[in-house]
């Protein structure tokens, strides 16, 4: 029973080693688990009582399944004081939740993991995958221990090779139609869990690859409190929206979500020949994407906007994007944006100073 209860994962906070995965290849007689007493079976045994161990000695409320190591740790001489009765129970407690929890999930919950990032293997505080299951519990699960595998490759030439951007574009899109597309196509990822960490340019152009069919849900990656989960908290953001007075210079969009980006560093590029349109934040920041529906108004306010610029500009024009997103807004600018009603996009990504904004790569019908 207390097998089933824990989900034949070590109950020790912080552990959860999987006690049954190597089961099969087990050695005879290795003990891979142990049915740990929190209260000693005998009096002298640790947290052990007179009256008490005799008492609860078979009771599965009494014991916890614990690896090997674990196991050493709280029975241990020199440990056995820092894991007292009741935070022991605690721990137990918490895990067999979150097992009943998870169990009760439906199939209906599963999403697949897209994984889009630089040296995926070093983001293990980021991507890892305990890190991502975490955040998606309780509203998905991982419908797989291994996630779909993006990765950006030669990051640190990005501010001095002139091909970074037509490099990593082909990348992407060579990468994305070999290990994405297909099983879209196939209606074998009915649920996508984006986690995306790259620069804003080409958090578009994924975006742009995915599109706006299919159900896929993009998270955020926040500062405070670490990680990918919602945090809900905080006042929504509140979207300011700029139209310019005239239309007759070349559209130029304005995303200032994470920092407010002045005129002037966009005339600065493209001359003062422009009608600057813009979507910002009235209180920027760098963790200012808190809430899940303020990515959604963020969606509407972006395809909003795209269809007013088309209409001011008409079909000819190209629009000059400058971002400064959460990550979440940036794919989803490349989700929202329509490849045969909408207007080029003429990307740019900010690089440190004094360089400032520089062409990064277009997003265009038939691309």
């Amino acid at each position: 029973m207390i097998w089933m209860k824990a989900g034949g994962r070590c109950q020790f906070r912080g552990c959860n080693r999987d006690l049954l995965e190597h089961l099969p290849s087990a050695t005879p007689n290795k003990r891979l688990g142990y049915v740990a007493h929190v209260v000693a079976a005998s009096p002298g045994g640790p947290r052990g009582d007179p009256i008490r161990s005799p008492a609860l000695s078979n009771s599965i409320e009494n014991v916890m399944l614990l690896c090997g190591d674990c196991h050493t740790i709280i029975d241990s001489r020199e440990q056995r004081a820092n894991y007292p009765e009741a935070l022991l129970l605690e721990m137990k407690r918490e895990h067999e939740a979150r097992i009943k929890m998870l169990v009760g999930l439906g199939e209906d919950r599963a999403s697949h993991v897209l994984c889009y990032g630089a040296d995926i293997g070093k983001q293990e505080s980021n991507l890892a995958m305990d890190r991502i299951g975490r955040a998606m519990i309780p509203e998905r699960f991982p419908a797989s221990k291994d996630p779909i595998k993006i990765e950006l490759q030669g990051l640190a030439s990005r501010d001095s090779d002139s091909s970074f951007w037509t490099t990593q574009q082909q990348n992407l899109r060579t990468l994305f139609d070999r290990r994405v597309k297909p099983r879209l196509e196939a209606r074998e990822l009915p649920h996508l869990s984006v986690f995306a960490i790259a620069p804003q340019p080409l958090l578009m152009e994924l975006g742009r690859l995915l599109g706006d069919i299919g159900e896929h849900e993009v998270r955020q990656l926040h500062r405070e409190p670490a990680g990918w989960r919602w945090a809900e908290d905080g006042p929504p953001i509140q979207f300011k929206i700029r139209r310019p007075t005239s239309f007759e210079g070349a559209p130029a969009l304005v995303l200032g979500v994470s920092a407010p980006i002045s005129d002037e560093r966009i005339t600065s590029i493209l001359g003062d020949d422009i009608s600057i349109w813009s979507i910002s934040a009235a209180a920027p920041g760098n963790d200012v994407m808190r809430h899940k529906e303020d990515l959604s108004r963020f969606r509407r306010e972006v395809r909003a906007i795209l269809a007013d610029i088309k209409a001011a500009h008409g079909e000819k024009a190209v629009i000059s994007v400058f971002p400064a997103l959460p990550v979440s807004a940036a794919v989803e600018v490349g989700r929202v944006w329509m490849p045969k009603a909408d207007l080029p996009l003429h990307v740019y990504d900010q690089q440190p100073a004094p360089r400032g904004f520089v062409p990064a790569l277009m997003i265009e019908g038939g691309s």
